[in-house]
């Protein structure tokens, strides 16, 4: 039989469970749980993304035809063609690495600078450590404008009213109460003594005992489900289509004129270097670098305006006629999220 919630427990099995106090844990045993259970974090922040970037870039059909043409082309002594193909490709593939690495070295940044502390007890007195080193065991307080840092069994609360829209999607703030016995299992919904992580205070006071951290919270299981590879922009499926129909056209026409040379008895060898040289001929040697070029370009406008676009790819101009459905997603003083929707009629020029 499993446990039930801890939002269905008792504060005495509460504490027992996490073998807290109401006082809260003494520093060394606080600093000691961070050591074994790791920081209160959702996940880790990616490391490498750059170089995951220029992977992504590397995969792209378009650039594979450039590099073996480049291959070949020097193989067979063509140095400057060889040279110029991958002057190109090294040009295109410094821009977007660049670019990927300032946006995350950018985030890194702002993520520090914008961390959030929590207040809770330790050593029987009020600390404020940041919200990554909040443990199992330790005792928050809440306050109107909080975030909760983890997940807590209210060990008491006053006139605490929270907006649980990040998590359950209900838009009304619900009333907690921090009722000292258990409850029968239920869902998020009738989790009247439990308060989540990512919730933010709307108005009241509350005391909470931690029970769970990082990926073990709510929230953290909600995130770690949708945590996968991007979705692909409509922008880079283009080029990804163009890149194969490119392909298919140069292996065609390659065997294609390397079979007629045969069939008409000229040399293997010239027929070859005929057959590469009309590959690298088809080739748009500059669209990879026309491209990185446009995208950084709108990138570096983004950055002297405080916007941070960690995916080239993904910042896509919109056409000069455009009219379509805009929904902007807005994060206020409390950490909540609003949608705002309304048509799009016209642009300004950057």
């Amino acid at each position: 039989m499993s446990a039930p919630p801890f939002w269905a427990t008792s504060i005495e099995q509460a504490l027992a469970a996490t073998a807290g106090r109401e006082h809260g844990p003494p520093s060394s045993e606080a600093a000691a749980r961070l050591r074994t259970w790791g920081p209160n974090e959702l996940a880790p922040p990616r490391r490498f993304e750059a170089v995951r970037e220029l992977l992504r870039y590397l995969a792209n059909p378009l650039v594979l035809i450039l590099l073996v043409a480049s291959a070949v082309s020097a193989g067979f002594g063509q140095v400057v063609s060889a040279a110029i193909i991958a002057l190109m490709l090294v040009l295109s593939v410094a821009l977007n690495f660049t670019q990927a690495y300032r946006s995350q070295r950018a985030a890194e940044t702002l993520r520090r600078q914008v961390g959030q502390t929590a207040t809770v007890l330790r050593d029987g007195v009020e600390r404020e450590p940041p919200v990554r080193e909040v443990v199992v065991g330790d005792v928050v307080h809440l306050k109107a404008g909080d975030l909760v840092p983890a997940d807590c069994r209210l060990l008491s609360a006053k006139d605490l009213f929270v907006n649980e829209a990040a998590l359950t999607g209900e838009s009304l703030p619900r009333e907690k109460q921090a009722t000292p016995g258990a409850f029968p299992p239920g869902g998020l919904g009738e989790a009247v003594s439990g308060a989540f992580r990512g919730t933010s205070v709307i108005s009241g006071l509350a005391v909470g005992l931690v029970v769970a951290t990082g990926p073990a919270t709510e929230f953290g299981r909600v995130a770690a489900s949708l945590v996968g590879r991007p979705p692909e922009t409509e922008f880079e499926r283009g080029t990804r289509r163009f890149g194969f129909l490119i392909l298919q056209v140069v292996i065609f026409l390659v065997l294609f004129v390397f079979l007629v040379n045969a069939l008409l008895k000229r040399d293997p060898l010239e027929s070859f270097l005929f057959s590469v040289a009309l590959a690298v001929g088809l080739t748009p040697e500059l669209l990879p670098m026309i491209v990185s070029v446009t995208l950084a370009s709108g990138a570096v406008r983004m950055a002297a305006r405080k916007v941070i676009v960690k995916h080239l790819a993904g910042f896509t101009p919109l056409p000069p006629l455009f009219l379509g459905f805009l929904v902007v997603m807005v994060v206020g003083d409390l950490g909540l999220v609003e949608a705002v929707k309304g048509w799009f009629y016209r642009r300004h020029p950057m």
